[in-house]
């Protein structure tokens, strides 16, 4: 199954593992390497040989966002074009992975913004680098998140200053806040993460699924799926907003680069920052 934009092993009994393999792009999120991951975690979650699937990245970062260089036209799942139709679907892809009955485990270093920080929560455990930096800065000149993850993780009032502001947490704060279950030095960052699967994989794969779903089930009676759901939808308003059309009209005035230097400018971090884990994100969110 291994292909260019995603490699797969087997480094344990049980354990499938995804490595994003578009270092040069900081694995940007496309069509090929969506298509490719969805693929693979399809065929992962019928293999009955499959007990526990890990997905981390290749090079500097887990996932710099989705590749704003790229047209990302294609849809994994049929949905109509109207209005709103990105948000829907890729809000569909990430409850898919919720509703796979494989537990899934999200292996975080460096930079995980946008939506690399949505493929991380539509994992079942989030295993992180101390310095790994975890944000959502499209919300400073775009829209609210497709999937916004950040008030059910977090809570109201950490999830409200991360929407208002878009910064950046570290691993540490991101395990303090709930978004991450445990943080790690980054080069012990795969030893701990394959321990973790293994000891998860002990678990016959049959409990496993109805433990998983249970958990969910558990969330979806608060309110999370219908609650994801309408925010998709105010996501989708944020494309039509003054401020936002003029943020995107820069990428092709002014180039993708430029923009996001400029959206990050005023607040020091991100591109604009002095002591980012990783080198800066460029073309990505």
């Amino acid at each position: 199954m291994t292909t260019d934009v995603l490699l797969v092993d087997e480094p344990a009994p049980r354990v499938r593992r995804f490595t994003l393999n578009r270092p040069d792009k900081r694995n940007a999120l496309n069509d090929d390497l969506r298509g490719a991951l969805f693929d693979a975690l399809r065929a992962g979650d019928k293999d009955r040989d499959v007990s526990v699937m890990i997905i981390r990245g290749g090079g500097s970062c887990f996932c710099a966002g989705y590749d704003l260089g790229s047209t990302n036209t294609d849809v994994e799942r049929s949905i109509s074009r109207a209005d709103g139709w990105w948000s829907r679907h890729v809000v569909n892809n990430w409850f898919e992975m919720w509703d796979m009955s494989t537990p899934i485990i999200a292996q975080v270093h460096g930079y995980c913004l946008a939506g690399g920080t949505e493929l991380a929560t539509a994992c079942d455990l989030v295993y992180v680098a101390h310095d790994a930096k975890i944000g959502y800065p499209p919300v400073r000149s775009m829209s609210p998140p497709d999937m916004q993850w950040q008030t059910w993780m977090m809570g109201l009032r950490r999830g409200m200053e991360a929407l208002l502001t878009g910064d950046s947490m570290s691993g540490d704060e991101a395990v303090s806040a709930g978004f991450a279950n445990r943080a790690y030095d980054a080069e012990r960052l795969d030893d701990e993460v394959l321990a973790m699967a293994e000891r998860v994989a002990k678990v016959p794969a049959d409990l496993l699924a109805l433990n998983k779903r249970a958990a969910h089930r558990a969330m979806e009676a608060m309110g999370i799926r219908a609650g994801i759901r309408a925010t998709a939808e105010i996501q989708a308003l944020g494309f039509h907003q003054r401020s936002s059309i003029e943020y995107m009209q820069g990428f092709a005035t002014k180039g993708v680069t430029a923009t996001l230097s400029q959206r990050d400018a005023s607040f020091g971090d991100y591109r604009e920052g002095g002591s980012s884990p990783t080198a800066s994100p460029d073309s990505v969110d």
